[in-house]
């Protein structure tokens, strides 16, 4: 991922953390959990809100990956971690509204067991392929002729990339192989590789790759055009209608944390996003604002957890 131009390691700060409410770890180091690999559009939110809080907190804010089973052995660390503020999940819809549907014993209840403190920013889509595919049609075409030949990478069963793919193949009249990977970062190695063909991927780690060439961004699932991309045409142009997509990234805490610290982090979340480093990396890397506030990312992740039972259900997954 290029050089974002915010702190890679520590928040900055002196490390006393004397600028926390009451209730902060003074004098630790506070964990962001990444439930993803290294690499990704996870590591751009995560960047953004620990230059934000280290500057409104001081301190030492830690970006820590844990990454692997579709996002969600990090997010079960947070749910059974201390709700004394030294440990904060940079949460998305994966491991909060899709993973319920896909794991039998997920060991977390999304809106039991995390204190939400804000949604951050949902994330632009691209359909991205290896050279050798020119066009969506090409591929269609491809994937028709020869089914479960081409194969596809997402960050695991359940997640955004896996439902957008079965959508795809349903939409397409298509069937290829499943790839599952810890994360978008090594599924798109394996696409820049050749050994896998395609996958739908957040915006950002895919974007050095198809400006550079490496890759042919052949689709996006949104209403209209990216800003950053123009020429990438959507999916809806390619005759795929309403083939659209919500994916989401939050800040949250252990359920527990003390009321006047969750709203210290809320309104930290407001100071880092609306910076205008921040402003210009969204834009640059297809981020997209939304609503701020505890109860908004309440009201998501109920929402998305109904829409995505039904998902689920209709793409034939199973609890494993």
């Amino acid at each position: 991922m290029p050089a974002l131009g915010l702190a890679q390691g520590t928040g900055g700060g002196s490390g006393s953390g004397g600028k926390g409410p009451g209730g902060w770890p003074h004098g630790r180091s506070v964990s962001l959990v990444v439930p993803f690999p290294p690499g990704g559009g996870t590591d751009l939110v995560a960047r953004i809100v620990q230059e934000g809080f280290a500057e409104s907190f001081g301190g030492n804010f830690i970006m820590e990956h844990k990454s692997g089973a579709a996002t969600t052995i990090g997010t079960r660390l947070v749910a059974r971690a201390r709700p004394d503020g030294a440990t904060l999940l940079i949460g998305s819809n994966s491991a909060l509204s899709q993973a319920p549907f896909a794991f039998k014993n997920l060991g977390y209840d999304p809106l039991v067991d995390f204190t939400p403190i804000s949604l951050l920013y949902s994330s632009a889509y691209l359909l991205v392929a290896h050279p050798r595919w020119n066009s969506f049609q090409q591929l269609v075409e491809a994937a028709k002729r020869q089914p479960g030949k081409l194969s596809y990478g997402t960050w695991g069963v359940g997640s955004t990339a896996h439902l957008l793919m079965l959508a795809f193949c349903e939409r397409t009249g298509t069937e290829m192989l499943h790839v599952p990977f810890g994360g978008p970062a090594p599924a798109l190695m394996e696409i820049l590789a050749g050994r896998v063909d395609l996958m739908f991927t957040t915006f950002a780690p895919a974007r050095a790759h198809v400006l550079e060439k490496r890759l042919n961004a052949l689709g996006t699932p949104h209403e209209e055009r990216l800003a950053a991309m123009p020429a990438v045409p959507t999916m809806i142009e390619q005759g795929l209608a309403e083939f659209l997509v919500s994916a989401w990234w939050c800040l949250a805490a252990p359920a527990g944390l003390p009321a006047p610290l969750a709203t210290a982090l809320a309104e930290a979340v407001r100071h880092a996003t609306a910076q205008p480093l921040a402003a210009r990396l969204s834009d640059e890397f297809g981020l997209l604002p939304l609503p701020f506030g505890p109860e908004a990312l309440r009201e998501r992740i109920r929402r998305d957890l109904a829409m995505n039972e039904v998902l689920m259900r209709k793409a034939g997954i199973v609890p494993e």
